[in-house]
């Protein structure tokens, strides 16, 4: 998807601007390169810079009221100030960085449901800032990512939905102010002692931290809790494990701990 917006504090004959992403798909710690067309209005102006950003849908949580937002993070300045002639084409070529830990928004081809996931393009004029639509950006698994979900999968949990909290997990070295968390329906083998799985990725260059929550049902003398599990996982030796007998083990301990049986 494009975007052309008329700058609002120029009025009409002012700049547009059109941003044409190669390609919106990504990963993690990965690229996305395109290009930015300025197009000149009916007078010169001064282009103080034109930025990039991603931008996704935030859960806050404030005192007895929730509610979300946008949050841009990642943002790039990829020009810095030029002069724009009347009717003048500038043509900006952009290779953006995508932070290691930006949230996923895709599996298997399959949309995230609950996720929102854009690039917004940011121009300042005469100290005024337009921004831009979103163009939607799809972002999948590293492999890492995608083994410990390939295990939950095979174990029998099914997604249920996706989203991002702003907040820092206690004990996780983590960069961005908001973290996202996958939620699964449980496996049958488990539905007596959980109502839900929730996973919680934070990825570095050379590992990623998972974060496991389990909502667990509670029993006729128990009250319902949750239980957390947190390992790493070096992206050079993923391979090397069985995670879904990895998975399955942990599940088993945690909830046998709490007296909840199968």
């Amino acid at each position: 998807m494009v975007f052309k917006r008329l700058m609002q504090a120029m009025g009409v004959g002012g700049p547009s601007v059109e941003t044409v992403p190669a390609n919106p798909n990504c990963r993690p710690g990965g690229q996305l390169e395109g290009r930015i067309q300025v197009a000149g209005g009916d007078h010169a102006v001064d282009v103080s810079y034109v930025a990039l950003g991603l931008v996704t849908r935030v859960e806050v949580e404030s005192g007895d009221a929730d509610y979300d937002t946008n949050q841009e993070f990642g943002r790039r300045q990829v020009t810095r100030g030029f002069r724009l002639e009347p009717g003048q084409r500038y043509d900006i070529p952009f290779r953006f960085e995508v932070p290691w830990e930006t949230p996923l928004t895709d599996l298997y081809g399959q949309h995230l449901h609950g996720m929102t996931m854009g690039l917004r393009t940011e121009l300042e004029v005469a100290r005024a800032v337009d921004s831009g639509d979103l163009d939607a950006v799809a972002v999948h698994p590293l492999p890492a990512q995608e083994r410990l979900l390939e295990a939950l999968l095979r174990l029998g949990f099914r997604f249920a939905r996706a989203d991002v909290e702003r907040g820092h997990i206690y004990g996780v070295r983590q960069s961005l102010p908001f973290y996202q968390e996958i939620e699964f329906h449980p496996a049958p083998q488990y539905a007596r002692a959980i109502n839900q799985l929730e996973v919680t990725f934070v990825t570095d260059p050379q590992q990623v931290q998972v974060v496991l929550e389990i909502d667990k049902r509670g029993g006729v003398f128990t009250e319902g809790r949750d239980a957390f599990g947190r390992f790493t996982v070096d992206h050079a030796t993923v391979d090397r494990t069985d995670w879904a007998a990895q998975l399955d083990g942990w599940l088993r301990q945690s909830i046998q701990r709490r007296g909840l049986f199968f």
